[in-house]
């Protein structure tokens, strides 16, 4: 419990509906939390536990469709669900931030980032335009940004994905609030920029005692980032305790379940045969974007062969999603050859046929986006089967219902739902059938469980391993995520900087020796133990990190 003397925030008996059918349906069932000043409270659970509309409750606000339905929020006295508009809306802009998931969907693509920094301190009084700029650049530099000088006169396209999310956590803290929201704020992150992130967010909070609430599904990022932890399912509370208890003494079955999760290891597979020809292989491939004066791809070859899975693995730039886009005819090698069943395959997508175009199909990482939110289920299925298949009416309903039973989605229930009418998990299935409704033989994972909770991307990759046994698929799976690839991966691909580190099988890949970037990777897997940050940390001056840094 916090001390009366410090709590800055209350949240009583909090209550919150969404309209769903005409119908007012509870999200949030009564959750009580007290927040001290100075206080970090990681929220965690499955997706559909109410972390993120908690966490903007304790706003004051909710999304369109929702409402406060009962309870208090009392932010320093102030009870933000009786609180008048403009009221609300000073605290957020001044003794409030949010932190988002995704920081380039968050940052307004026209302007520079310093303009977005310094608006609301320079809107709301706190400082001058030439202060709340001076102050930007001197938080960039806290944050370790590269440049802190210029980088903020850069537009938001023009930085790295770990780069953005420090400057939003810089943004967060341009008027020194008093409370931080952080909403998943390393999700989409590789392991080695996610510590950078982790490590500036952890010290800015520390230096200016800011309290914070740490939103996630990542059991072993919220025990490097919180005092308390806080378990919830289907909007209730399930437990809370200080994060070390929670961590070594969980009491419900449901915190040790999450505790047990990523249970499931792909059954070991016999190597390939000499004389196996793959799905498709890329041969010394080199690719360069017309605006860029360096290749972005570097002499890249890999093969993909039937029921294996290759596992491409790297931090953000370091070519796993361009390679991607060689393969799909999406960017052009400038060199080298890309080959379909040992046959040359057209570089550009639009000079190949309909039969090798439904070869090569890929999965996307954000599903939202992915999906056309106008179009039901039945639709979003059906275009790639009648356009690759030539499936029409009653065949290519029976195929759709088929396809939707092969991942697992009651066909009756799921046929005409929009996405909207779906969960995280249920929208990547979705993109799964999708891919597969144009009966490829290599499918591109392109960070498929990155944005779903443990629980939910235990599921999918168990699907992913049946349908690949069932169709006998060939997978290219890009990640940033080391238990995903000892889970699932067959061959493991190392890159960085557009050139390939190492690659072989994953036994031998994660055996040591292990060549210093690889080290480098394995050694950024957070670990549930609240010392493993600053052990890390306190690693990257050993003599492998200090190669690793100079090159």
């Amino acid at each position: 419990m916090t001390n009366q003397d410090t709590q800055l925030l209350k949240v009583q008996n909090l209550q919150i509906e969404g309209l769903s059918e005409d119908r007012w349906k509870p999200i949030v069932k009564g959750v009580d939390l007290t927040l001290a000043k100075g206080e970090v409270l990681g929220l965690i659970g499955e997706s559909g536990a109410g972390k993120s509309t908690i966490g903007l409750g304790a706003m004051g606000y909710v999304r369109d469709g929702c409402r406060f339905s009962g309870g208090s929020v009392e932010f320093d006295g102030v009870d933000l669900t009786k609180a008048d508009r403009e009221t609300r809306r000073n605290l957020r802009s001044t003794r409030i931030a949010y932190v988002a998931q995704s920081a380039a969907a968050s940052f307004n693509p026209a302007f520079k980032l310093i303009n977005q920094h310094t608006e609301f301190a320079v809107r709301r009084g706190v400082m001058s335009r030439d202060e709340a700029q001076r102050d930007a650049i001197d938080l960039y530099r806290q944050l370790q940004l590269p440049n802190p000088d210029e980088i903020g006169f850069r537009y938001p396209h023009q930085v790295s994905g770990g780069q953005l999310q420090r400057a939003m956590t810089a943004m967060a803290m341009a008027c020194r609030p008093d409370l931080i929201i952080f909403d998943e704020p390393t999700t989409a992150l590789d392991v080695t920029t996610q510590i950078e992130v982790l490590s500036a967010i952890r010290e800015i909070v520390e230096e200016f005692g800011t309290s914070a609430i740490y939103i996630t599904h990542d059991l072993a990022v919220v025990a490097q980032m919180a005092d308390r932890i806080m378990v919830l399912r289907h909007g209730n509370e399930v437990e809370s305790a200080d994060t070390e208890t929670m961590l070594n003494a969980p009491q419900e079955d449901y915190t040790k379940s999450l505790w047990a999760v990523r249970s499931f290891t792909a059954e070991e597979k016999p190597e390939v045969s000499e004389d196996a020809v793959p799905v498709v292989s890329l041969k010394n491939v080199t690719a360069q974007y017309p605006s860029m004066a360096q290749p972005v791809l570097n002499d890249i070859s890999m093969s993909f062969y039937p029921g294996r899975t290759v596992a491409v693995v790297g931090e953000s730039g370091s070519g796993k999603s361009t390679t991607a886009r060689s393969l799909m005819g999406l960017l052009p090698p400038i060199s080298g050859d890309i080959l379909l069943n040992g046959e040359p395959l057209a570089p550009q997508f639009r000079k190949r046929s309909k039969a090798e175009l439904k070869s090569v199909q890929m999965i996307y990482q954000m599903a939202d986006t992915a999906l056309n939110p106008k179009q039901r289920i039945r639709d979003i299925i059906g275009r790639p089967m009648t356009y690759y298949r030539g499936l029409k009416g009653k065949a290519l309903t029976e195929e759709t219902r088929a396809l939707l039973a092969d991942i697992e989605l009651e066909p009756d229930q799921y046929m005409n739902r929009l996405p909207s009418e779906l969960s995280g998990g249920q929208k990547q299935r979705i993109g799964i059938a999708r891919a597969l409704a144009a009966a490829p033989q290599l499918v591109i994972c392109d960070e498929v469980t990155s944005a779903l909770d443990q629980l939910v991307a235990e599921g999918i990759l168990r699907l992913l391993d049946k349908l690949q046994k069932e169709h006998n698929l060939a997978y290219m799976f890009i990640t940033h995520d080391i238990s995903t690839v000892r889970a699932i991966a067959d061959e493991v691909v190392v890159m960085q900087h557009g050139k390939i580190v190492e690659q072989g099988p994953k036994n031998a890949i994660f055996s040591p020796p292990h060549a210093l970037y690889t080290d480098l990777l394995l050694s950024s897997v957070p670990e549930m133990d609240p010392t493993w940050l600053d052990r890390v940390l306190a690693d990257r001056v050993s003599e492998a990190a200090r190669a690793y840094l100079v090159e």
